[in-house]
């Protein structure tokens, strides 16, 4: 794919520094300031950042939302902020939280791992003046199953059993169950610690949808960003999981999989097809390739398909949306907001996905989500 419009290209150091800072302006004029975005560890990120066309992006911007999408947005903000000198803070509270600062207001634009529901578009339209909050697709990955389980290095479940142990029902690593799915491993008689998210997540949206559509005689909850089911554990935002996970033996949780590192293995699946298949950036885009568009006009919400069994496709994957409004962004905060959902969006920003273990949008997607952009105003 080439790249649009690439005059007058200001060209990246591969030792960007990220710009951090309390932060002021926003898309509907808050004087909300919250910590610093971090920025990405992964030396990858700058090598791979290219380009980035500024236009006329100036100031500063506050963001907030999906945690699952952090250390892209990280990454991002880190090349970004060197190419253009706009402060951009992100600060990861969770795909809820993200949504509610967008529609009151008080942040240029948010990360959700859900689209907008109806009621959200509408609130939405209070503070984008003649326009609406769009769901932007930007961000693929896998959900990782993550654990820590002495001695069991590859782990597979399938869905009944990720509910029953979800929802307390299976409550030790040798049930007979998980026996029947790993029978070479030696599974501890250890009482299974599952982990989930306290505050509202896409994420955990994103695991129910997949539990509610595969297996719903054992998940018999609605879904949703807040967790239902009783029992379990609960810590904040991915890496608040992740954490939990890491430091408890027995434990189990549900995180992006950028957040599997030393300490945590990440299940594989089975659905079906002739192996169990493991998150990786491979196999969640195989399952994002076969997202459809189900939104209408200037919207790009897409639709997964949870009860996949196409050879090497992770059904347990997600989509993060950078949403904005389609009209009526505020003045001050639009150039630096286009300029940044401009390059995140590019060729480039895409290509930064795959090496921090994310996924990047698919060709077909990708290309209207720039052409959207183009045309927020």
């Amino acid at each position: 794919m080439k790249l649009e419009r690439k005059n007058r290209l200001r060209v990246l150091s591969l030792g960007a520094v990220a710009v951090t800072g309390a932060l002021a302006l926003t898309a509907c004029g808050s004087d909300d300031n919250g910590s610093s975005s971090g920025s990405s560890s992964n030396p990858s990120a700058s090598a791979n950042a290219g380009s980035i066309k500024c236009d006329n992006a100036k100031g500063q911007l506050l963001a907030d939302g999906s945690s699952a999408q952090k250390n892209a947005i990280d990454a991002w903000v880190k090349n970004f902020s060197q190419a253009c000198g706009v402060q951009i803070n992100y600060k990861g509270s969770g795909s809820g939280a993200g949504v509610t600062a967008f529609t009151q207001g008080q942040v240029a634009f948010a990360g959700s791992d859900s689209a907008l529901k109806p009621e959200e578009v509408t609130t939405s339209k209070k503070v984008c003046s003649g326009g609406q909050g769009i769901d932007l697709p930007m961000v693929g990955g896998a959900i990782a199953i993550g654990y820590n389980v002495p001695g069991v290095d590859n782990l597979v479940l399938d869905a009944p059993t990720l509910a029953k142990i979800f929802d307390s029902k299976i409550t030790n690593w040798n049930d007979a169950a998980i026996k029947k799915l790993n029978p070479t491993a030696k599974l501890p008689n250890l009482k299974i610690q599952a982990f989930h998210r306290s505050d509202e997540s896409g994420t955990t949206d994103n695991l129910t949808k997949y539990l509610i559509a595969t297996t719903p005689d054992n998940w018999k909850y609605s879904g949703g960003k807040a967790w239902q089911a009783k029992g379990g554990q609960s810590a904040p935002q991915s890496a608040g999981v992740a954490q939990q996970v890491k430091q408890t033996s027995g434990a189990i949780g549900y995180f992006e999989l950028s957040y599997v590192s030393d300490g945590i293995k990440a299940a594989s699946i089975d659905t079906g097809a002739s192996k169990p298949v493991a998150p990786s950036t491979a196999s969640a885009t195989a399952d994002i390739a076969a997202a459809q568009v189900v939104g209408t006009g200037s919207d790009l919400s897409l639709k997964l398909d949870y009860k996949t069994k196409a050879e090497g496709a992770y059904p347990i994957s997600l989509v993060t949306y950078e949403i904005a409004c389609d009209k009526g962004n505020k003045a001050d905060t639009l150039p630096a907001t286009k300029a940044f959902l401009n390059y995140i969006a590019s060729e480039d920003g895409q290509k930064l996905l795959s090496t921090i273990n994310y996924a990047p949008i698919p060709d077909e997607i990708i290309a209207k989500v720039r052409t959207t952009v183009a045309s927020l105003s």
